[in-house]
């Protein structure tokens, strides 16, 4: 039996909506694989600068407003440094020391962040669920980006003061370390997620997108033909491949996406497949990279991941125990809504007639009974 054009529309609803996710996710292993053949400046800015473009000219089809006075583009000038340069930069020399799962682990972590940025700026709640997803979190981002050889020391007790590294060394340790660098990139989109709540009160959200798409790539083009050579010299044609394949489906369909389904009233689903991206970064990275995590990596993967959707479905979580707790066992009375109760007569009894007596109930033992 054919399926209705209705019935096909309900299909592939949940693939879009996991679309971006995987698009994401695999970008990454896209972006690790061509790290080698190019300049990590360089590819943070072809990965923005086109994207952005291809973004501005959908929404001109679409007839989008365009950004218009000086607090809109201060918003998109100051939204484009911290969620296009410094997100994008980040990343891109994170990739170059750490491998694409646990990047994108790292990436992901920013709703942790996010939550805190919100409770500090906007009096959000975070609640029990969240906080103790944010302390997982922690942990788990921990085991992640400390050496291995750390924590096991730690955790057997035996480990000397003199040991570890202090002061400029240990900076130099944590910033040649993909994983902090990836976590400066979260930190920056972070920042970035909160900051976009206030440039979306002035400017449309999928124009503001594509010009702090544009406005951001530009410095990392400059500082990389500043400090970057042979940006492009020992590309092939599977890395230029891999670095459209980042650019229109990593960024402007992927971004098209999440903002198309964040705009139709699906963001509490969105929020709730982020942790996702990161699944599919760690799969294909196996697949394709051969990469491969250690057992405390692992933990921690795991632990990260459970925290982002404890962060991000708290509020769902406590709404769902709040419901719980309160529901009441039900009773055995069928005929609560006129709440009488009739009296049968008894076996001898002489009374042929069944009597039915109204009992008064209060309203708020009805809805109880209800």
């Amino acid at each position: 039996m054919p399926l209705k054009s209705s019935d096909s529309k309900l299909a592939i609803a949940p693939l879009l909506l996991i679309a971006p996710f995987f698009l994401w996710g695999t970008a990454m292993v896209a972006m690790k694989g061509v790290i080698p053949q190019t300049t990590p400046m360089f590819l943070a800015g072809v990965r923005l600068v086109p994207a952005g473009m291809m973004i501005l000219a959908i929404a001109a089809l679409m007839q989008r407003p365009q950004p218009r006075g000086w607090a809109a583009w201060l918003g998109i000038l100051s939204f484009a440094l911290v969620d296009g340069a410094l997100f994008q930069g980040f990343l891109a020399e994170g990739l170059t020391r750490t491998s694409a799962g646990l990047g994108s682990v790292m990436i992901d972590s920013q709703p942790l962040a996010v939550a805190l940025l919100a409770c500090w700026l906007f009096g959000e709640t975070i609640g029990l669920w969240g906080w103790l997803g944010l302390s997982l979190g922690v942990l788990g981002i921990s085991l992640l980006g400390l050496p291995d050889e750390w924590i096991w020391g730690l955790l057997q007790g035996h480990v000397a003061i003199a040991s570890f590294p202090s002061g400029a060394e240990l900076l130099h340790q944590l910033f040649q370390n993909g994983e902090w660098l990836m976590l400066l990139a979260a930190l920056s989109m972070a920042v970035g997620t909160v900051m976009a709540r206030l440039v979306f009160r002035y400017a449309d959200p999928v124009t503001a997108t594509g010009w702090h798409m544009i406005l951001g790539g530009l410095p990392l083009f400059a500082f990389s033909s500043l400090w970057e050579s042979d940006q492009w010299v020992h590309l092939d044609f599977s890395g230029w491949m891999a670095l459209s394949y980042s650019t229109i489906f990593g960024s402007a369909i992927a971004y098209g996406l999440f903002f198309y389904f964040a705009s139709s009233g699906s963001l509490t689903s969105l929020s709730a497949l982020t942790f996702l991206t990161p699944v599919f970064a760690l799969l294909f990275g196996n697949l394709f990279l051969a990469e491969v995590l250690s057992p405390l990596q692992w933990f921690g993967v795991g632990l990260t991941l459970v925290s982002i959707y404890l962060i991000n479905q708290r509020e769902a979580i406590a709404q769902k125990l709040e419901r719980t707790a309160v529901e009441k066992p039900t009773t055995s009375i069928e005929e609560t809504s006129s709440a009488a109760v009739e009296l049968l007569p008894q076996s001898g009894s002489n009374i042929g007639n069944i009597t039915r007596v109204p009992l008064p109930v209060a309203e708020s033992e009805s809805q109880i009974l209800q």
